[in-house]
C-alpha cells in the first residue's frame, strides 16, 4: 500500500529533475552526464570468483536517488535512463558486436511482492531493447532462482554476506545451451561487496558457462585508486 501511495503521489505531482529540480524532466542531461560514467568495479577485499564487472557509475547522488525511486517507488519513467546506463556497463564488460544474454539477479519473493514486481527483470528487458536498438542482438534469460531466502544483507560485513549468500542461487541447467555463441552477462542494480554477483556467477559456472557482470551502480566502498582499473 505504501508503494502504491508513493506511485500515486508521483503520478499526480509535477516532475522535476532528481538532481537540480529543473521542472518537467525526471533527470536533466547535465545531472545525468555527471553520474553515468561506466567504469570497472573491483571491491576491496574482492571475493574469490567475482566475474569481470563494470558499473555505470557510483551509487551516490542522482544515480542513487534514481535507483531507489525506480526500485522502491515504482518510478517506471526512470527505467529508460537506468537502462541506458546499464547498457553502457554491459557494452564495456562484453565488448564487440556478438549476441548478449542478460541474466538478472533474482529478488526474493517478499521483495517482489512489496515492490509490485521484479524491477531487475523489467530493467534487464529495457536494457536488452537498448542493445537491440544499437544493432546488437540481446535477450533476457531469467536463468537464476533462489533455493532459499537469505537474510537482509543491510549492516552485514563482507564475511557475513558471504556466509548468508553461500549456495543461495541455482541455475537453469539449459543455460549452457542457450548461451552457446553468446556473451552471458549477469545484471544487477547495485553492487557493494560483490558477494551476490560472485554467488550468482558460481551457480552459472556450474552449468559450464562463462560469466561477466554489469550493474547500474557500485557503492563507494571500493578504493578510489581502483576506479580506472
Amino acid at each position: 500500500m505504501t508503494r502504491f501511495l508513493s506511485a500515486l503521489t508521483d503520478a499526480v505531482l509535477p516532475r522535476s529533475c532528481l538532481g537540480c529540480q529543473r521542472p518537467d524532466v525526471a533527470v536533466c542531461a547535465t545531472c545525468w552526464a555527471a553520474v553515468a560514467q561506466p567504469r570497472a568495479f573491483r571491491p576491496d577485499p574482492c571475493p574469490p570468483g567475482l566475474p569481470p564487472t563494470f558499473v555505470a557509475g557510483e551509487y551516490d547522488g542522482v544515480l542513487r536517488t534514481a535507483v531507489l525511486a525506480a526500485k522502491e517507488r515504482g518510478r517506471s519513467d526512470l527505467l529508460p535512463l537506468l537502462a541506458a546506463a546499464l547498457t553502457g556497463a554491459v557494452a564495456n564488460v562484453a565488448p564487440g558486436a556478438g549476441a548478449v544474454l542478460l541474466v538478472p539477479v533474482p529478488s526474493t519473493p517478499a521483495a517482489v511482492r512489496r515492490r509490485g514486481g521484479d524491477h531487475m527483470r523489467a530493467l534487464a528487458r529495457r536494457t536488452a531493447l537498448e542493445l537491440q536498438h544499437a544493432g546488437r542482438p540481446a535477450a533476457v534469460v531469467p536463468a537464476l532462482r533462489l533455493v532459499r531466502t537469505p537474510l537482509d544483507s543491510a549492516g552485514l560485513t563482507a564475511a557475513e554476506r558471504a556466509r548468508n549468500l553461500d549456495g543461495v542461487f541455482a541455475a537453469d541447467v539449459d543455460v549452457a545451451r542457450l548461451a552457446a555463441g553468446a556473451r552471458l552477462v549477469l545484471v544487477d542494480d547495485v553492487v557493494t561487496t560483490g558477494t551476490t554477483l560472485t554467488q550468482a556467477a558460481r551457480a552459472l559456472r556450474a552449468c559450464g558457462v562463462r560469466v561477466s557482470a554489469a550493474a547500474v551502480a557500485g557503492t563507494a566502498r571500493w578504493h578510489r585508486d581502483r576506479l580506472s582499473r
